[in-house]
C-alpha cells in the first residue's frame, strides 16, 4: 500500500514541487538582477556609474536592497482596511508567478501544456489589476485611490489592442497551445508579417506594466508615489517584484508570439533551445529599459488617444487584413 501511495501520489507531487523550485528560484534571481541591470544601464546612457560598492562591479547591490526591505517595519495606515491592504501585494506577486506554468522554455520544457495555454496566460495578466484596485481602495488614501483609477482604465484600454494582437498571431498558428504557437514559427517568425502588430504588443506591455513612458499611476509629480504610496518595507517589495516579474513576462510572451520562442535563428542548433529563449528575453527586456531612459512620461489624455484612437482602430484593422489574406490563400487552419 505504501508503495502504491508513493507511485500514484507522493513521487508526482514531489516531482512537480522540484519543477515548480526549478522555475520560481531562477525567476526571482533574475528579477532581482533585471533591477541591478536597469541602473547599470540608464547609468551608461546617463553617463554615470550606477552601483559599484556593494560586491565586485556592485553586483550584491540587488541582495542589500532586498534584505534592507526584509528588515524594515511594516507600517499600516490607521485607516486602512487591514485585510486587504496586506492582500493586494500578495495578490500582485501571486499572479506575476503562476503565469509562468504554461510558458515552454524547449520543445516538451513546460510546467503544464494545457491547450488552452494562451488564453490562460492571458486571463492571468488581466487580473493583474485587481491587486491595484486593492490597494488603492485599501490604503484609505485619495493619491493611492487616484493611481489605480489611472492603472485600471489604462490596462483596460491596452488589453483590448493586446487581445486583438494575440487572434491575429493565434489565426496565423491555429492553435491556442503555446509550444504549437512557438513550432508555428519554424520557417519564419511572426514578427516578420506581423510586425505592425508586435510593436503594438511590446508598447501594450509598456503600459500594462506600468513602465516609462507610461508610468502615470505612480507618477511621482502629482500622486507622490501613486497606488503603493503607503506601502513600505516587504509589502511595497512584492508590488517591486511583480512589476519586475511582469516585466519578464510580458517579453516571454513576446519572444514566443513574435520571436520563435526557443527555435535557433539562422540554423544555428548546436547552440540549446533555452538558451536562446533567454537571449530573446534579454533583448526585449533591454527594450523596456532603453524606453525608459529615452522618453518623457505621457499626458494622461496622450495615453487614452494612443490606446483608443490609434492602436485598436490599427490592431482591428491588421485582425482583418490577416484574416482575410490567410483565408484567400487557403491558409487559414481548419
Amino acid at each position: 500500500m505504501d508503495k502504491e501511495f508513493w507511485a500514484d501520489y507522493a513521487l508526482p507531487l514531489v516531482i512537480m514541487v522540484a519543477e515548480i523550485i526549478a522555475i520560481v528560484l531562477p525567476l526571482m534571481i533574475a528579477m532581482a538582477y533585471l533591477t541591478y541591470a536597469e541602473r547599470k544601464v540608464l547609468a551608461a546612457m546617463q553617463l554615470r556609474k550606477g552601483p559599484n560598492v556593494v560586491g565586485p562591479f556592485g553586483l550584491l547591490q540587488p541582495l542589500a536592497d532586498g534584505l534592507k526591505l526584509l528588515m524594515k517595519e511594516t507600517v499600516i495606515p490607521s485607516g486602512a482596511n487591514r485585510i486587504v491592504f496586506i492582500a493586494a501585494p500578495i495578490l500582485t506577486f501571486v499572479l506575476a508567478l503562476v503565469a509562468w506554468a504554461v510558458i515552454p522554455f524547449d520543445s516538451g520544457v513546460v510546467l503544464s501544456n494545457i491547450n488552452v495555454g494562451i488564453l490562460y496566460l492571458f486571463a492571468i495578466s488581466s487580473l493583474g489589476v485587481y491587486g491595484i484596485i486593492m490597494a488603492g481602495w485599501a490604503s484609505n488614501s485619495k493619491y493611492a485611490f487616484l493611481g489605480a483609477m489611472r492603472s485600471a482604465a489604462q490596462m483596460v484600454s491596452y488589453e483590448v489592442s493586446i487581445g486583438f494582437v494575440i487572434v491575429t498571431v493565434l489565426l496565423c498558428a491555429g492553435s491556442l497551445n503555446v509550444s504549437d504557437i512557438v513550432l508555428a514559427q519554424r520557417h519564419i517568425w511572426f514578427v516578420v508579417p506581423l510586425l505592425p502588430m508586435a510593436v503594438i504588443f511590446f508598447i501594450s506591455g509598456l503600459a500594462e506594466t506600468n513602465r516609462s513612458p507610461f508610468d502615470l499611476p505612480e507618477g511621482e509629480s502629482e500622486l507622490v508615489g501613486g497606488y503603493f504610496v503607503e506601502y513600505s518595507s516587504m509589502a511595497f517589495a512584492l508590488f517591486f517584484l511583480g512589476e519586475y516579474m511582469n516585466m519578464i513576462l510580458v517579453s516571454a510572451m513576446t519572444s514566443i508570439l513574435f520571436l520563435g520562442g526557443w527555435l535557433a535563428p539562422f540554423g544555428l542548433t548546436f547552440i540549446p533551445g533555452p538558451i536562446w529563449f533567454f537571449l530573446k528575453i534579454a533583448v526585449v527586456l533591454f527594450g523596456f529599459l532603453w524606453v525608459r531612459a529615452t522618453f518623457p512620461r505621457f499626458r494622461y489624455d496622450q495615453l487614452m488617444r494612443l490606446g483608443w484612437k490609434v492602436f485598436l482602430p490599427f490592431s482591428l484593422f491588421w485582425l482583418v487584413l490577416t484574416a482575410g489574406v490567410l483565408t484567400g490563400m487557403g491558409w487559414l487552419p481548419s
